[in-house]
């Protein structure tokens, strides 16, 4: 039996509007909680684990959107020496998946333009994360230097979404090199870790929107490495995230159909 003639587009603006009233409330929620925790970060600058904190928090966000996070191998992001984490990178989302795998004494690099966000910008600056000016090789190669100088100095360790930019559904894009000149400059090891993709296998239109799968591999050590290294490095851990999310890929899709 079809529909009436109205139903359908009815339906339809019912579906984007729950949709958009999800993000919304999510990223309100992204806005608020950094509005909260700037004090805390104004009390307390650059705190070792201050991303860790906030990062918890800004994961819950993921309920408002209906998805459900999956963890393989988590004991390795609880437990890992100072090291660079590397991860694809596909939506703003992310900031709800990075935010709950999140390890105690770790910053990310991000954009210098995420200083501007409201609230948000300046908590992540203040929490101790390292912003880079992409646009300007001099600045970008000083941040690597610093994050480099983070690692060894305070014992930290740094997460990259070596990619640059968002995959918005392309698979995971080529590696760009500051990820890995930072680990062989910091002499520590590289811990990849792979998120499945979601593009097209959430739905937001339902309630349990679907799964997401994040994946810790284990470490490619750089001890030892020069800068000679840096292709054969970049290749390696390139090819052990695009190999995890096919495989992950999977997993979530069935995960996905039987929920």
């Amino acid at each position: 039996m079809s529909n009436p003639p109205l139903l359908s587009p009815l339906m339809l603006f019912g579906k984007y509007m729950f949709k958009s009233l999800r993000f919304t409330a999510a990223f309100i929620y992204v806005g608020l909680v950094s509005f909260l925790y700037l004090f805390i970060a104004i009390l307390s600058p650059f705190h070792p684990n201050h991303v860790y904190y906030i990062g918890n928090i800004i994961g819950f966000g993921r309920f408002f959107l209906g998805i459900k996070l999956k963890f393989l191998h988590k004991e390795r992001l609880d437990s890992h020496p100072s090291c660079v984490f590397i991860s694809n990178h596909q939506h703003n989302i992310d900031v709800f998946f990075g935010g709950a795998a999140a390890p105690k004494r770790t910053v990310t690099v991000g954009k210098r333009a995420i200083i501007w966000l409201p609230f948000f910008g300046m908590m992540y600056y203040l929490t101790g994360n390292i912003l880079i000016n992409r646009k300007n090789k001099k600045s970008a190669y000083g941040t690597i230097e610093e994050a480099a100088d983070e690692i060894k100095k305070r014992k930290l360790s740094v997460w990259i979404m070596p990619e640059g930019t968002r995959s918005l559904g392309r698979g995971v894009l080529p590696f760009k090199k500051g990820a890995f000149i930072t680990a062989i400059k910091a002499q520590v090891p590289i811990y990849p870790i792979a998120i499945s993709e979601y593009h097209q296998t959430l739905n937001f239109n339902k309630l349990n929107s679907g799964t997401v799968i994040i994946s810790a591999l284990a470490p490619i050590e750089t001890l030892g490495l020069t800068l000679d290294d840096l292709p054969h490095l970049i290749k390696q851990s390139e090819e052990a995230i695009k190999n995890e999310v096919s495989r992950i890929n999977l997993l979530a899709k069935n995960s996905n159909y039987h929920e």
